[in-house]
């Protein structure tokens, strides 16, 4: 239990911070787990830079943020908790009707006193997030409305580091730093990551493989790093896991890869039978962090996901309740750590081999083009409002995006996502006109996007 009370503290230390996908809140957290891990290396890519098919976005900054009622109440206060604005709200000090600012208000009804999680990172958008019990007290009048907010060229800050084992195979270990003040999605990553890490680096002179970790923000971080590491990320990982949702004590979950192939998918399975036979499995279709770009069809790295109670499948996720009291515990931290330490073990009892995509590939069949995820919301194709439950034609993109690695049929793919077929080619047939999946063999695997 020792080390799910240190990690909890941590948990405690970052928990109000003010985590975006670029920013000050990304840096305090970066450099706070650099105390806890000083090999960490923390580096940074400007505004603007092309990385694979998406461009890093501009840095976001918030000072201060809040809805002045008719009657003279602050309410929606950023200072008091930073979930109660849209992520990346761009400026604006204006008075509103009711009805006018209620185009601008988010609630999750399902959980009413819970402030949702809702972000508009690519489009210009400004919004406040409030729980559904005081939204609906709210009375006729004018508000005003403040945020004093800033969006310029900066960076986007992330963290790696290499711990030397006898080979230079690696094991790779990811989880991201981008969330606000959530508990289980967000904290119980870099948290239990930061252990595992410290655990490595007191065992390095017995470790038979290196070990690669990474802190990035969601998405964007990890298509940015995959661009910068692309190389040595296929000539070198021959396992690893997206640590993400790792900190209750209600359940343990499986995500596998997208074919359930490799030996990560063996060794979590083998593990988690041992040491938590009721767990639940999840195929990749189910995924929803940056395995998704480790695992795109040009890259495909052996990476799965060893969880907790998945993302998605607890009712406090991506709200104010998912907290540090009543779902995130020293318990449920250390089951994660000890899962992911037997993990390790199971892996350095091994002789490992880069994982390599042996499916037949036809010229006729679909295959992405670029590298990493692509950017469908520049698109059009793509809805850029992230919250709750907003995702679903968005994943059924992106699984048949998943599955467009040349050794598929259309007919196969939908299968795979379980769709339509027509429903499936027709999807197909958008990806193809936007030039983002071709039905001609490429002669080799592009080393950035088209």
């Amino acid at each position: 239990m020792k080390q799910g009370q240190q990690m909890h503290r941590w948990a405690q230390d970052l928990w109000p911070i003010n985590r975006s996908l670029t920013g000050a809140g990304v840096r305090e957290t970066l450099t706070y787990l650099k105390q806890l891990m000083p090999p960490l290396q923390i580096k940074s890519i400007d505004s603007g830079t092309r990385v694979c098919d998406w461009t890093i976005p501009q840095e976001w900054l918030c000072r201060d943020a809040y809805i002045i009622t008719p009657d003279g109440r602050r309410i929606c206060d950023f200072n008091n908790n930073n979930l109660h604005l849209v992520g990346y709200s761009y400026p604006i000090d204006t008075r509103l009707s009711l009805q006018q600012l209620q185009e601008h208000l988010y609630t999750d009804p399902e959980q009413p006193d819970a402030i949702p999680y809702v972000t508009s990172y690519y489009t210009p958008h400004w919004g406040f997030c409030i729980s559904q019990n005081d939204y609906d007290k709210l009375s006729e009048g004018e508000y005003h409305v403040v945020i004093d907010s800033e969006l310029f060229d900066g960076e986007l800050n992330y963290a790696d580091m290499l711990i030397e084992g006898k080979s230079d195979k690696e094991i790779l270990f990811s989880t991201y730093v981008c969330h606000p003040s959530m508990a289980n999605n967000e904290l119980s990553g870099p948290v239990v990551v930061a252990a595992l890490t410290r655990w490595l680096l007191e065992n390095q002179n017995r470790l038979n493989y290196s070990y690669r970790i990474v802190y990035t923000p969601e998405t964007i971080g990890a298509i940015a790093y995959i661009h910068l590491h692309q190389a040595q990320l296929q000539k070198n990982v021959v396992a690893g896991y997206q640590v993400t949702t790792v900190g209750d004590d209600r359940s343990y979950s499986y995500v596998a890869s997208p074919y359930a192939d490799t030996v990560s998918d063996e060794v979590a399975q083998q593990v988690l039978q041992e040491m938590a036979p009721g767990y639940r499995h999840y195929s990749f279709l189910h995924r929803g962090s940056d395995e998704r770009q480790y695992c795109s069809p040009n890259l495909r790295l052996p990476i799965a996901s060893i969880c907790r109670t998945k993302y998605g499948e607890y009712p406090e996720y991506h709200t104010s309740a998912d907290n540090l009291t009543d779902v995130v515990t020293a318990e449920g931290l250390q089951g994660a750590y000890d899962v992911y330490i037997a993990c390790i073990r199971q892996l350095e009892s091994r002789q490992l081999c880069t994982h390599e995509n042996t499916r037949e590939q036809v010229a006729a069949y679909p295959r992405q083009i670029c590298v990493g995820e692509p950017q469908l919301g520049r698109r059009n194709l793509y809805n850029n409002l992230s919250y709750k439950g907003s995702a679903s034609y968005n994943r059924l993109m992106i699984n048949i995006l998943t599955y467009c690695d040349g050794s598929n049929s259309p007919a196969a793919i939908a299968a795979l996502v379980k769709c339509d077929l027509e429903f499936c080619e027709n999807i197909l047939q958008t990806l193809c006109e936007h030039r983002l999946v071709t039905r001609q063999k490429l002669s080799a695997v592009p080393k950035q996007a088209i």
